[in-house]
């Protein structure tokens, strides 16, 4: 009789009490599962030609995000950076097509491809504004070259702020510990349904990955890129960052913090209206200006070469300075 029992339940019978526990990472393997399965075909590798002596070296690459059936694709902008046409994009299912690049943007870190087929799998896309901390998300990419690659973790914080190109800032960044390598960039960062929240961006360490959100704002940018191969912004020539208000005009104002100016930039805008390092930015046009983030939603292209009003406090006081935007470049 002992010796069935045991041998019951090492085969993992059924007088086995354990057998009938669930396993504990059932549930988790199985959305993983279910979103690598969705995922998987929307997400392609890219191979990046560069111009050298005597034609064209494929020597870089990443990850891009099928958009549309016909062809679209997302990817980073430092992927397909000073790329040279075409770019080959790789499916999962061995399939490889050219791709030219449409528009990019290096202060958003997005670029949009247009691949030569009509019979693409798009990606749904999701909405980051309803990520919450330590939420279940998959990264699919190809990391190394190595194709469609999954990694799961969760959002270890959001609203980070990462630096592109130039020194620029790209803001409200995703943090995850889902691994990333290089050739992540440009892949799919999604949530536990399997929608793209996320476009992989950056290794910031050992289990420290970024990834730029789609939310309102970037869906703007990506249909930009389309219609216009690039996002025109407008440009103060400021430097700074968030500080607390004086308690005085936080009660005003009903707002905690502005914008610091730490730096002027030699014959910007704000040089030739008189704005100083030390000036506390609070508005833009009457809308509350909080954090940098702020400013740069609100330097839309629309505003270049339009009076502004720039509400500051100076000195205690509360100042209105009007300039006019420049057009950012590069």
């Amino acid at each position: 009789m002992l010796a069935g029992m045991v041998i019951a339940k090492l085969a993992g019978g059924r007088d086995d009490p354990d057998s009938r526990q669930p396993d504990p990472l059932d549930a988790y393997s199985a959305t993983v599962s279910a979103v690598a399965a969705r995922l998987a075909p929307s997400v392609v590798n890219l191979r990046v030609a560069r111009r050298v002596r005597g034609g064209r070296h494929y020597d870089g690459g990443g990850s891009g995000i099928v958009m549309t059936a016909d062809g679209y694709l997302l990817t980073s902008a430092h992927v397909v950076a000073a790329a040279a046409d075409p770019v080959r994009a790789t499916l999962v299912d061995g399939r490889e097509l050219e791709a030219s690049v449409t528009g990019a943007d290096p202060l958003s870190d997005l670029a949009v491809l247009r691949a030569s087929a009509n019979d693409l799998i798009p990606a749904e896309l999701g909405n980051a504004d309803q990520l919450v901390v330590g939420q279940l998300v998959v990264a699919i990419g190809n990391p190394h070259g190595f194709a469609g690659s999954v990694t799961a973790g969760v959002v270890s914080a959001l609203g980070r702020s990462l630096t592109a190109g130039a020194g620029r800032i790209v803001e409200n960044v995703i943090q995850t510990d889902a691994a990333l390598n290089p050739g992540n960039s440009g892949g799919a960062l999604a949530d536990g349904q399997g929608r793209v929240v996320g476009v992989n961006t950056a290794v910031a360490g050992i289990g420290l990955g970024l990834a730029v959100p789609i939310n309102q704002l970037s869906r703007r940018i990506i249909a930009t890129l389309i219609r216009e191969g690039k996002v025109r912004r407008a440009f103060l020539g400021i430097a700074g960052g968030a500080r607390p208000l004086p308690p005085r005009w936080a009660d005003k104002l009903d707002q905690r913090t502005g914008v610091e100016i730490v730096e002027i930039v030699p014959d910007s805008p704000a040089a030739a209206a008189g704005l100083l390092p030390e000036d506390l930015v609070v508005t833009l046009d009457g809308i509350p200006v909080a954090g940098v983030a702020d400013l740069q939603r609100l330097m839309v292209g629309e505003r270049i070469g339009s009076p502004i009003s720039v509400g500051i406090v100076r000195t205690g006081d509360l100042e209105q300075v009007v300039l006019v935007p420049a057009e950012l470049e590069g």
